[in-house]
């Protein structure tokens, strides 16, 4: 897809961090922005940093799935179909797994992962319909491959994200809609505040999350990749087809180590025979589907 202009996109979690970056960007590639948003006061704060071009607020709540179809409609009455979709939105929880309660859950899986299966599944159909192609990216992060015992949730979410993606990009690829997903490092963005928009009804979760804690990755945070860089390389993604996003140079050493790990797990020794020609016709079929999504 290489020309933007005139398109409609739709950024949740637009209001701030990366998704305000990509509204900038995309807005300067001639796009017709939708910024959705939880918070209604960023959304305005926002839209007045815009200078009040081709773009719009939309609060949304992404788990609420009637809010999302209300959102998408409103913004297709006024700016057209939206075949630019920004499955943004995230939450991060600073706590382990073993620290964690199931309203944890319900918040960061709800946010993380529902959000993204909400977009997809109010606005693919739709895309889909309208028969002029587009794009999706969604949000992953670089926790999508590494994990520690911190954040738990949030690792678990990314990951889902990176394999829906996956799945999502070659299903679509014959409607000419293409799927990217983008893995970040360090963002100059507001998350380490997540706590303050949680979900109604998931207040009470695990142990309290340490104020002081917080505060330091509010300063962690600062020194983070500008929004609007991530934001361009996302659009050169775009232009390009390219299913990762990997924006932070800085992780390519170690993800390298990760997967050298990964391989060396595996036993020396022959498969069996029957199992090994079954693969052989998978791995030969995922492979052309592989070529396919390049071509």
């Amino acid at each position: 897809m290489n020309d933007l202009a005139g398109r409609t996109a739709f950024v949740t979690g637009g209001a701030n961090g990366i998704g305000l970056g990509l509204a900038r960007v995309l807005l300067d590639n001639g796009c017709k922005v939708a910024i959705a948003d939880i918070r209604e006061e960023s959304i305005a704060v926002a839209l007045a940093s815009l200078d009040n071009r081709e773009v719009m607020g939309v609060r949304l709540d992404v788990t609420s799935r009637t809010r999302f179809a209300e959102a998408a409609d409103e913004v297709e009455k006024r700016f057209g179909p939206v075949s630019l979709l920004f499955n943004n939105a995230g939450v991060n929880l600073f706590r382990t797994i073993d620290e964690s309660g199931y309203a944890d859950w319900d918040w960061v899986l709800g946010v993380n992962l529902g959000g993204v299966i909400n977009g997809v599944t109010t606005f693919v159909p739709r895309m889909k319909a309208h028969g002029q192609g587009g794009h999706i990216v969604n949000t992953a992060s670089m926790a999508s491959f590494l994990a520690s015992g911190m954040p738990g949730i949030y690792n678990c979410s990314k990951f889902a994200v990176r394999g829906l993606s996956e799945s999502l990009r070659h299903s679509l690829r014959p409607h000419g809609i293409g799927v990217s997903v983008l893995c970040p490092g360090l963002v100059n963005s507001e998350i380490y505040r997540s706590d303050e928009i949680r979900t109604p009804g998931t207040e009470e979760g695990g142990h309290a999350t340490d104020p002081d804690f917080v505060r330091m990755l509010g300063r962690a945070h600062k020194i983070g990749m500008d929004p609007v860089e991530v934001a361009e390389k996302v659009v050169a993604a775009i232009r390009e087809n390219r299913y990762y996003i990997f924006s932070h140079p800085e992780f390519r050493e170690e993800l390298g180590e990760v997967f050298d790990d990964i391989l060396s797990n595996f036993a020396d020794e022959v498969p069996d025979p029957q199992r090994l020609a079954f693969e052989q016709g998978r791995r030969a079929r995922y492979a052309d589907e592989r070529a396919t999504l390049k071509g």
